[in-house]
């Protein structure tokens, strides 16, 4: 029998070993991947796809043997400051059998640096008699998205390792589902992340309510994703197309290298400045006089002021470059970023600067500067937020402040034969080469 050979992965099985029991292929059919984020987890494996890997793992584990019950699954993971041969102890196996377990897994993976919290799954017999140690007949330790190392017991005892690793393909995924429950909960159905999800809330902030959204409720999304033979994700790329309530944003990447959503007719969704540097903040004092809460009398407010705890991050309003950041009289700490046509926005009180923000550097629309603080003459955590053009302060809630961008020539004429493209993957379901649709029942 061919030993592993780290540099090439073998899914042939030499026709004289002995098939595991049924106990032991209940045992694994549900084998796992088993994760530590707190994130949802991935779709479960196609049953062919259960039994491949079922059966290049385990087929040359033992069955009961005299003396052992039937095996049993030990679910473990690596506890802080304990070693991989500590952790296999822990199934209730000899010192000796872990560290031969852990000297057969050097083979194909660092067993020294193991950090905590990492899982696998042991597969023992206990003895009949109930008396000493159990015996380990398996190991199932999960080494990427698509792949996984395996320990199983042979014919003649020994423990053999085998690496498994699905086939991962590239593929355009068309979701056109109903809300059931959440958009998160709807969309991950269908193969989206979390990253895809939040990316598609982030858009339509500015023109949907998620509040108002009801079950029932139509949704088509179009990505770039990285997919195994199973249909687990494994990796997601580019958001090219979102629809919600019948609006719709597409993909699309500018002459000068920069990417941008745009509606059906080539329109910018982004506005020249955002309504509120703040996600989700309050306004609590309005531009014009009032009566100033620390120094008592009445004096112009130019600016609107916006409540948030302290450290609540606070995003540029546009494309920009930073003119000041530092401190400046009552203001306290203060970012000025200056825009295209005569357009700068101020940000007062801040408690600190994000990295890299200082005079001269370049931010775009979104982007995290400062964070909410109480600097200056201050009574709390706010964000006093101004709004200059051609160096006078005007009222950021009535401001007549430029459009997005709306392509043209060459431009526009791209971003067509995109959006034609993005029409057919929805008409055919998916119909090109190497992709795929996802379809809710």
């Amino acid at each position: 029998m061919a030993e592993f050979d780290p540099r090439r992965f073998s899914f042939r099985i030499a026709p004289r070993v002995m098939v595991g029991g049924g106990a032991l292929m209940a045992l694994f059919v549900a084998w796992k991947f088993t994760d530590t984020t707190t994130a949802p987890s991935a779709p479960p494996l196609a049953p062919e796809a259960v039994a491949a890997l079922q059966h290049t793992a385990f087929t040359q584990a033992a069955v009961s043997q005299p003396g052992w019950d039937r095996p049993e699954n030990v679910p473990l993971k690596v506890l802080r400051g304990e070693t991989l041969e500590q952790a296999v102890q822990r199934a209730g196996v000899a010192p000796e059998e872990a560290r031969q377990a852990v000297a057969a897994l050097a083979e194909a993976m660092d067993t020294v640096h193991i950090k905590a919290g990492m899982a696998f799954d042991a597969a023992i017999a206990k003895p009949r008699a109930e008396r000493g140690p159990a015996r380990l007949i398996g190991l199932s330790m999960r080494t990427g998205p698509a792949s996984a190392l395996t320990l199983s017991r042979s014919f003649d005892g020994a423990l053999r390792l085998r690496a498994l690793e699905e086939e991962v393909r590239n593929e355009v995924t068309v979701a056109d589902g109903e809300i059931r429950g959440s958009l998160y909960e709807s969309a991950s159905k269908l193969g989206a992340t979390p990253e895809i999800v939040g990316q598609v809330a982030k858009l339509f902030a500015h023109k949907i309510d998620f509040r108002e959204m009801q079950a029932g409720d139509d949704f088509k999304l179009v990505f770039d994703r990285k997919v195994t033979a199973s249909g687990r994700t494994v990796d997601v790329g580019e958001l090219e197309y979102a629809e919600l309530k019948g609006v719709k944003f597409y993909r699309f990447e500018r002459t000068g290298g920069g990417v941008e959503y745009f509606d059906e007719t080539g329109k910018n969704i982004k506005g020249f400045l955002l309504r509120t540097p703040i996600d989700g903040a309050r306004m609590t004092s309005n531009f014009g006089l009032r009566r100033h809460p620390v120094l008592g009398y009445a004096r112009a407010h130019q600016g609107v002021d916006f409540g948030a705890g302290h450290g609540t991050p606070i995003l540029a309003a546009g494309d920009g470059v930073v003119v000041r950041a530092s401190r400046w009289g009552g203001y306290g700490n203060y970012v000025q970023l200056r825009h295209t046509g005569g357009w700068d926005t101020g940000y007062a009180h801040v408690s600190r600067y994000a990295n890299g923000i200082r005079p001269g550097a370049r931010v775009r629309q979104g982007q995290v500067i400062a964070y909410v603080g109480s600097t200056g003459l201050s009574t709390g955590p706010h964000l006093h937020y101004e709004v200059w053009q051609n160096g006078r302060r005007v009222n950021p809630v009535g401001a007549k402040v430029p459009q997005g961008t709306v392509l043209a020539g060459a431009e526009l004429a791209r971003f067509r034969a995109q959006k034609d493209r993005i029409q057919r993957l929805l008409a055919n379901g998916g119909a090109e080469p190497s992709r795929q649709l996802a379809s809710a029942d």
